[in-house]
C-alpha cells in the first residue's frame, strides 16, 4: 500500500497562478496544493479596512508569493510593473476561481495552458456577474456550474466542464451556494487543472443556442411588479435576496423583502397590510407577511428592511417601535462586556465600539457575521444565536437587546401553525395533526393528495390524511441533511440533547389520554392496553435513551509504539447522520419510539414514514416534539405509501441507515434497495412464528393465563404482535386439559369497542388484514386441521375477528409455518418426555423472532432456552419486553436490535484516531 498511496506524486503537476478571492479562492487554492500542484504566486486584492482577504491570509500563512495590485490596467493599458511581477511568477496555467477584477488578454493568455474560469451557472445561460440571482428570479429548475477556457469575450470561451443540481422550490442564493455550488465547485476545480495536467481536458466551445446575458442588478431595477403568479414573485425575492434586495412600496416608505418561502399549507390569520401597485392587501401573521400572485397562490417574506437600513422580522410590522428597552442585570452587562471586546476585534480599524457603532457600516463582512456568531458561542456559555440576528441589529446596543433578549429565552421563534382535525370522542377533544411534517412544519403534500385513515371499529373514515409524494420525500431528507450538518443539533452537547429528549417524554406522558383515544380510533388498539403499552412504554422508551445521550463513550486502546515516539490510539462513536425509519401498523406509537429514540440519542436526524393505514399519532408526536424545543428539520414525518414513500427511502443517496419493521419480504426488498444505492445500514425486524413449548410440569394456570388476555402470548392486541407465540407445542399428558381450559377462558373474553373499558378484544387493524385472517382459517380447515373455538369475522360493523383456537397442527401444515399476525393459536402437541423432538420441531422454521418455555425444572427450561434458535425465549412467561433489554430476530426474521444499549450500535459509527506525539 505504500506505493499507492505515493502515486500521487507521480502524477502530472503544474505551476500556477492563482489570481483572484474569497473564501472559494482559498478552498481551491488549498486543494490544489494538497493534490501536489504548486502555487507559484497569488494575485488578489488590496487589504480592506486593514483586514486581508482570506486566500491573501491562506497564501501568506504557507510562504506562497503574494501580490495586491488595486488593478492591472489603465487606460485600456497593461500597467508595466503588475506585467512584470505576473511574469516573474513563470505560471504554466491560471486559474480564476472568483474574481472580480478586469485581468489583460496577455495576462490570460500569457501561460502555456493559458486561464480557467469558474462560473456559476451552466453556460452559456446567465453570463454576467449575477448568474446565481438570474437562475432563482428567471425560475431555473435546474442550477449549476462551468469551468471554462477564458477568452476575450465574457463568459463566452470554450467549456472544460460543468454540473448541475436541481433547485428546491425554497432554495435562496445562499442555500444553492452553500450545498452544492461552493463544495462541488471546488472539486471541480480541482479536477479541471489534474485534466489539463494530464493533457485530457476538452474544449467544448459554447453554443450560441440559449445564451443570455444579464448584469448586475440595481436596487431601482429590483422593485416587485405584483401583477405575476405567486411562484414568480417567490423567484424574484429570493433570487435579490441580501443583494440588491427586492422591494416594494408601503405606506410611502420603501420596504425589502428577505427570506421568501412558497406557502403550501393553508393561509393563516393575521392583519392585512396594503401594499402599493398589489390587488389583494398582504397579510401580517404570527409566522410572516404572506403575499398573494394573481393565481390565488400564496408566498410568505419572513424579514423586512426600512428605507433606514433597520431590519425586524415581518411578523413585527404593526409592532415594530414597541419592543421595550431591557434594563440589563449585572450578570447580562458582563455578557455584553465580552461582545464589545469580540466586536473591537473583528472592526479592529474602529477606535472605540459605541452604542451606535453599526456593524456594516463599520466595513464588516458576511465572513464577520459567522465570526461574531462563532466567538460569542465560544466565549458566552455556548450561547447560540443565528447569522440572521446580526443582520436584524446591526448597531451595538440593538444587538446587546437582542442578545439579552435570547438570553432570556423571550426571542422565541413564532409559534407552530397546526391544521388540526377535531373530534368529540372519549369525553375530551382530541386534536389531529393530518399534514406531513416537514422541517418544522405541516405542510400538504407537494402534489395536494390526500387519502382516508379509517376507524376499524365502525369502519367509517377519520380524516383525510396527505399522501406524501417522491417530492416531499426528498423535502424531508434534505431538511433533516441540513438539520444534522448546519443546523443546531448536530452543534447541540449531548446532555442537552437528552434534556430534549426527557421533555419529549414528558408531553407524551402528559397527552397520554389523548394519544392513547388516537391509537384506539386509528389503530383499533384497546384503550387501556394503549394507555399501558403503546404509550406507556413510548415514554419508557424516551426516558431511557435520554439517559443514555451522554453516556455514549469511545475507549483508549494500548497499540505499539513508534519508537522512538508514542502513539495514542482512541475510538469515537459518531452519529451516521440522515436515518430513515418505517414503522408497521401493529404498535405505532411505539414502533416510532423504540427506533427514534435510540436514533435520536445517537445524534442523528430522521425521515419516519408511518404505516398508511395508522398514521395519525406520528403526526401527533411531531407536533409534541416541537413543543419540547427539538430544531427543525431533525424529525420529519410523512404519511403515505411504502411503493411511493418507502421505496424512496430505501433509495435516496443522503440516508446513510434505514431501520424497518415489518415483513420478511419487504424487508428483502428494502435490503437489496439499500445495497444498490449507496450501501445504507440497516437493520430489520422482520416476521416471527415463535415457538411456546408448555411441558407437563408446568403451573397450567399460569399458562392459561399467560396465553389468554392479559399478558396473553396469543392474544394480546387482537394478535397484532410480531412476537405472538404463533405455534404452541403441548406435552401429551396435559393437552387436552390445557385447550379446554384455554376455551374456557376465550369465552369470557368481551369483544367490542376498544374505548370501553370493559373490552378484552379489539377490531383487527384494517379490512384488508382481516380477510387475510378469515383465508388463513379457511386454509387451516382445508387441511385438516381442528377448529375448536372461533375462525369467523364477528357479525358487527366494523372489522372485528373472534379469537379462535386450532388443535391437530402437523408440522406440514401452512398454519405450522406462517405467520397469521391475528388471534389465532395454532396448537401442535409433543410426545411426553420428548425434549429434543419438540426442539427440532420448534426450530424447523426461517423465523427466529421470539420464543417461550413452560416449566418448573430449571435445569430443563436453560437446556431448552439454550437451543432455541431465537433473539428472545420467555421462561414461565411471555411478551414481557422492558426498554432496558435488547429486542430483534435472527434468521428471517432479521437482524440488528431495539431497545438497550444494542440498540444505540445500530445508530452510530466508530472512528479510530491514532495520534504520534
Amino acid at each position: 500500500h505504500h506505493i499507492r498511496s505515493s502515486q500521487v506524486y507521480f502524477k502530472n503537476k503544474l505551476k500556477l497562478a492563482l489570481i483572484g478571492q474569497s473564501l472559494f479562492g482559498q478552498e481551491v487554492y488549498s486543494h490544489l496544493r494538497k493534490e501536489g500542484h504548486r502555487v507559484v504566486g497569488v494575485f488578489t486584492v488590496p487589504d480592506k479596512d486593514g483586514k486581508a482577504d482570506p486566500l491573501a491570509l491562506a497564501a501568506e500563512k504557507d510562504g506562497t508569493p503574494v501580490f495586491k495590485f488595486p488593478r492591472w490596467r489603465v487606460k485600456g493599458k497593461t500597467i508595466k510593473e503588475v506585467a512584470e511581477a505576473y511574469r516573474s511568477v513563470g505560471a504554466e496555467l491560471n486559474v480564476l476561481p472568483f474574481c472580480t477584477q478586469f485581468i489583460p488578454m496577455d495576462v490570460i493568455d500569457g501561460p502555456k495552458h493559458g486561464s480557467i474560469i469558474y462560473h456559476p451557472s451552466i453556460l452559456p445561460r446567465h453570463r454576467g456577474a449575477s448568474a446565481i440571482n438570474w437562475t432563482l428570479i428567471m425560475g431555473d429548475k435546474k442550477a449549476g456550474f462551468s469551468v471554462f477556457w477564458a477568452d476575450d469575450g465574457l463568459d463566452t470561451g470554450p467549456i472544460l466542464l460543468q454540473r448541475s443540481c436541481d433547485v428546491e422550490p425554497n432554495d435562496t442564493v445562499d442555500a444553492l451556494y452553500n450545498r452544492f455550488l461552493f463544495p462541488e465547485g471546488i472539486k471541480a476545480m480541482v479536477e479541471a487543472v489534474q485534466l489539463i495536467a494530464d493533457g485530457k481536458a476538452p474544449r467544448v466551445p459554447q453554443p450560441e443556442e440559449g445564451a443570455t446575458y444579464e448584469g448586475i442588478q440595481k436596487k431601482e431595477n429590483a422593485e416587485i411588479s405584483w401583477d405575476q403568479s405567486a411562484e414568480v414573485l417567490h423567484n424574484w425575492i429570493r433570487g435579490h435576496d441580501k443583494v440588491p434586495g427586492a422591494w416594494t412600496e408601503i405606506n410611502g416608505q420603501m420596504v425589502t423583502f428577505y427570506g421568501s418561502t412558497l406557502l403550501n399549507s393553508s393561509v393563516p390569520s393575521g392583519e392585512p397590510l396594503e401594499i402599493k401597485g398589489a390587488k389583494k392587501p398582504g397579510l401580517v401573521t404570527k409566522s410572516g407577511l404572506v403575499l398573494f400572485g394573481n393565481d390565488g397562490k400564496a408566498l410568505m417574506v419572513r424579514n423586512l428592511q426600512f428605507e433606514d437600513g433597520k431590519m425586524i422580522p415581518a411578523s413585527q410590522y404593526f409592532s415594530a417601535g414597541e419592543t421595550s428597552v431591557v434594563e440589563l442585570t449585572a450578570e447580562e452587562v458582563k455578557v455584553a462586556e465580552i461582545i464589545k471586546v469580540i466586536w473591537a476585534g473583528i472592526l479592529s480599524n474602529v477606535p472605540v465600539i459605541e452604542d451606535s457603532t453599526d456593524f456594516f457600516k463599520s466595513g464588516a463582512s458576511s465572513m464577520d457575521v459567522v465570526r461574531l456568531v462563532e466567538e460569542i458561542r465560544q466565549k458566552c456559555g455556548g450561547l447560540q444565536l443565528q447569522n440572521e440576528d446580526v443582520y436584524m441589529a446591526t448597531k451595538f446596543e440593538d444587538f446587546i437587546q437582542k442578545v439579552v433578549r435570547k438570553l432570556r429565552g423571550e426571542d422565541q421563534e413564532a409559534e407552530l401553525v397546526v391544521d388540526y382535525v377535531s373530534k368529540e370522542v372519549n369525553e375530551m377533544t382530541v386534536k389531529m395533526p393530518y399534514q406531513c411534517f416537514i422541517n418544522g412544519q405541516f405542510t400538504d403534500a407537494d402534489d395536494g393528495k390526500t387519502y382516508d385513515t379509517i376507524n376499524p371499529t365502525d369502519g367509517s373514515t377519520i380524516c383525510k390524511v396527505s399522501y406524501a409524494s417522491l417530492v416531499d420525500v426528498d423535502k424531508a431528507v434534505a431538511a433533516a441533511k441540513d438539520a444534522f450538518e448546519n443546523g443546531e443539533w448536530g452543534r447541540m452537547n449531548a446532555r442537552e440533547r437528552g434534556r430534549l429528549m426527557y421533555r419529549l417524554a414528558d408531553l407524551l406522558e402528559e397527552n397520554q389520554e389523548e394519544l392513547a383515544t388516537i391509537e384506539a380510533l386509528d389503530s383499533g388498539a384497546v384503550y387501556t392496553l394503549a394507555l399501558k403499552t403503546h404509550i406507556g412504554m413510548s415514554v419508557q422508551t424516551f426516558r431511557y435513551f435520554a439517559g443514555w445521550c451522554d453516556k455514549i463513550q469511545g475507549s483508549t486502546i494500548p497499540i505499539n509504539q513508534a519508537r522512538p515516539n508514542r502513539n495514542l490510539t482512541f475510538t469515537k462513536k459518531e452519529p451516521l447522520g440522515v436515518c430513515a425509519i418505517i414503522i408497521p401498523w401493529n404498535y405505532p406509537l411505539m414502533m416510532l419510539a423504540w427506533k427514534s429514540a435510540a436514533c435520536l440519542a445517537a445524534g442523528n436526524t430522521l425521515v419516519l414514514k408511518p404505516a398508511q393505514v395508522t398514521p395519525l399519532t406520528a403526526l401527533k408526536f411531531a407536533e409534541l416534539s416541537v413543543k419540547a424545543g427539538f430544531p427543525k428539520g431533525v424529525i420529519n414525518i410523512i404519511p403515505g405509501s411504502g411503493g411511493v414513500a418507502g421505496q424512496r427511502l430505501s433509495e435516496h443517496p443522503d440516508i446513510r441507515k434505514l431501520g424497518f419493521t415489518g415483513s420478511t419480504p419487504i424487508g428483502k426488498q428494502i435490503m437489496k434497495s439499500c445495497a444498490v444505492s449507496n450501501l445504507k445500514k440497516v437493520s430489520l425486524e422482520l416476521g416471527g412464528k415463535s415457538p411456546l413449548i408448555i411441558f407437563n410440569d408446568c403451573e397450567l394456570d399460569k399458562a392459561v393465563r399467560m396465553v389468554r388476555v392479559g399478558m396473553g402470548a396469543v392474544f394480546f392486541n387482537k394478535g397484532e404482535n410480531c412476537i405472538a407465540a404463533g405455534r404452541l407445542f403441548v406435552e401429551e399428558s396435559i393437552h387436552d386439559e390445557f385447550v379446554t381450559r384455554v376455551v374456557e377462558e376465550i369465552r369470557k373474553m368481551k369483544i367490542g369497542d376498544p374505548l370501553d373499558r370493559s373490552t378484552d378484544h379489539g377490531p383487527q387493524n384494517h379490512k384488508a388484514h382481516l380477510e387475510k385472517l378469515l383465508q388463513y382459517c379457511e386454509a387451516g380447515v382445508k387441511e385438516g386441521a381442528t377448529l375448536v373455538y372461533g375462525g369467523r369475522q364477528v357479525q358487527r360493523p366494523g372489522f372485528f375477528m373472534e379469537p379462535t383456537v386450532f388443535t391437530d397442527v402437523e408440522d406440514h401444515m401452512y398454519l405450522a409455518k406462517e405467520e397469521s399476525f391475528g388471534p389465532i393459536m395454532v396448537i401442535s402437541k409433543f410426545q411426553n418426555g420428548d425434549i429434543d423432538g419438540v426442539l427440532r420441531r420448534a426450530n424447523d422454521t426461517e423465523y427466529g423472532l421470539a420464543s417461550g418455555v413452560f416449566t418448573k425444572d430449571i435445569n430443563k427450561a436453560m437446556y431448552v432456552s439454550e437451543k432455541l434458535e431465537a433473539g428472545t425465549v420467555f421462561i414461565n412467561t411471555y411478551n414481557k419486553t422492558d426498554v432496558a433489554a435488547p429486542f430483534g430476530g435472527v434468521k428471517q426474521s432479521g437482524f440488528g436490535k431495539d431497545l438497550g444499549e444494542e440498540a444505540l450500535n445500530e445508530y452510530l459509527k466508530t472512528k479510530t484516531v491514532t495520534l504520534e506525539y
